[in-house]
């Protein structure tokens, strides 16, 4: 790149100058001026500020600014069901130049993860696994802590992706190794990308009945400063590809099942989804969605039972996979509870817990659009009492929350209506005609 644009470069706070006077311009309603999509819009650029603390060593303030915006988030989301009337509103841009645009997003963040220029290298605190400065050269394996929680192979995956990170930034010369470690983590980063664009369109096209629609939500993740600082981060947006594809196979529940359960297992955090969503299907497809869950979780267990050690390896991983080691008490917590007594996180994870098992009560009556904003929702309210930089991992809810804010009306898009019916195998078809 620099051999084409000489001394180009693209820091972080001119990034949420430029991004933010795109989002104004192409996405605004300067005719309906008190819209809620025009509040959703300034609260997505007022994450900014947050990120820009947190990238020049302001971290205290930085995480309390990111949880404010959150919580003002979590209060449209809650109302989102009750938000009857829903007026299409199109983008200013047309949907050919929209879509130039979006593409040509996708390309300008892709370029970066592949040379490395990526706005997020003076973002500090961001890693949970960061290799310590001076230990970067001598350290030749890194494993996460025993703290974190979640699925891990994938911890482990993503402490080689910060890794690997570090070791570029060191402008050491580096082994062939390790420029395979960083073509690994670069290409997954690229391709979680990518699905989640994909798969945002996708819904917008299938669901939504408007292809326009899906692009201009896709169009704006990829516009987004956090979507620019923290592109290579594997582990956010992972487990944010999966989500979107489980919203886009919701009428077929044995697949959005295993999607639920592999983000459940990689992350933990979607094991909150399970009583909204089998309130959902609860007239048709429960039975196969709780089968793709539970179904997704034993193939992962099964994965650490044959990698482990011995039992106690074993019974401490699936602890940690299930996401048990959080709620002990420890002194690892880093980001906005490092800063804060802990002892505050015990109501707060009580609200949160009856906020998810009332999702399973209400509203009666569930459709894709209350799916959607409710469980953006809940993944977003796990960011209040996450001790690892809660508030940071945005990837996780921004694609469902994109969706949330351009979906239509979709009160029609039931579970009765809506989900496919199960295929029932010849020979059962036949028994069950005998026993009528």
């Amino acid at each position: 790149m620099q051999q084409i644009l000489f001394e180009y470069e693209m820091n972080p706070t001119t990034w949420v100058y430029v991004s933010s006077l795109m989002i104004i311009g192409i996405y605004f309603k300067f005719h309906r001026f008190w819209s809620v999509r025009n509040l959703d819009l300034i609260g997505l650029i007022a994450f900014a500020p947050g990120l820009l603390l947190l990238s020049h060593d302001q971290e205290q303030m930085g995480y309390v600014w990111l949880l404010a915006v959150s919580g003002c988030f979590m209060v449209r989301l809650l109302l989102d069901p009750v938000m009857v009337r829903r007026p299409l509103l199109e983008p200013n841009l047309s949907a050919s130049g929209l879509t130039f645009t979006g593409a040509a997003l996708m390309v300008f963040l892709m370029t970066n993860v592949i040379i490395g220029k990526v706005p997020d290298e003076n973002l500090r605190g961001t890693h949970r696994w960061s290799v310590p400065s001076g230990q970067i050269a001598a350290t030749e394996s890194f494993e996460p802590s025993h703290h974190e929680a979640g699925f891990r192979p994938f911890l482990a995956f993503a402490s080689r992706a910060d890794r690997t990170a570090e070791l570029e930034r060191s402008g050491e010369a580096l082994p062939r190794k390790v420029w395979t470690e960083i073509a690994i983590m670069s290409t997954v980063a690229i391709l979680g990308h990518l699905a989640i664009v994909i798969g945002i369109v996708l819904v917008g096209y299938r669901h939504f009945d408007n292809t326009y629609t899906g692009v201009a939500a896709a169009s704006l993740y990829l516009l987004l400063p956090y979507t620019a600082q923290l592109t290579r981060e594997v582990d956010h947006v992972v487990p944010g590809a999966i989500l979107v594809w489980a919203v886009q196979f919701y009428r077929r529940p044995l697949v959005a099942g295993i999607l639920v359960g592999l983000a459940a297992g990689l992350i933990y955090y979607p094991l909150f989804l399970l009583p909204l969503w089998a309130s959902f299907y609860w007239r048709r497809g429960l039975v196969r969605f709780l089968v793709g869950v539970l179904g997704a979780l034993l193939v992962m267990v099964a994965i650490l039972a044959v990698n482990a050690e011995n039992v106690a390896v074993f019974a401490e991983q699936v602890q940690q996979m299930f996401g048990w080691t959080v709620f002990l008490w420890n002194d690892a917590a880093n980001g906005f509870w490092e800063f804060h007594r802990q002892a505050y996180r015990i109501p707060i994870l009580a609200a949160f817990l009856v906020l998810c098992g009332s999702l399973a009560l209400w509203p009666a009556q569930k459709n894709l659009g209350t799916l959607l904003s409710l469980s953006t929702a809940v993944i977003l309210a796990a960011q209040f009492w996450d001790p690892q930089q809660g508030g940071l991992y945005m990837g996780w809810y921004l694609p469902l929350l994109m969706l949330t804010i351009f979906r239509p009306n979709l009160e029609d898009r039931v579970a009765v209506t809506a989900v496919v019916e199960a295929r029932v195998p010849g020979p059962l078809r036949r028994v069950t005609r005998l026993a009528r």
